[in-house]
């Protein structure tokens, strides 16, 4: 699903980018993605997909 629209930045690239490069907020994400730079409607859901995959991980960590 995309989460921005205005630069096709889907929840799966954001959670790629949490899971494999180690980004861990809404800032590395908008580094590495123009997620944010239009209208940044994307921003709250995207916040909200960062910390369910940090969750995840930790959950599995455990």
């Amino acid at each position: 699903m995309y989460v921005c629209l205005c630069h096709g930045v889907s929840d799966k690239k954001i959670r790629r980018l949490v899971s494999e490069e180690g980004v861990t907020d809404l800032k590395g994400i908008k580094r590495c993605t123009r997620l944010g730079s239009q209208c940044g409607k994307c921003l709250r859901q995207a916040r909200q997909i960062i910390d369910e995959t940090l969750i995840n991980q930790y959950r599995r960590a455990s």
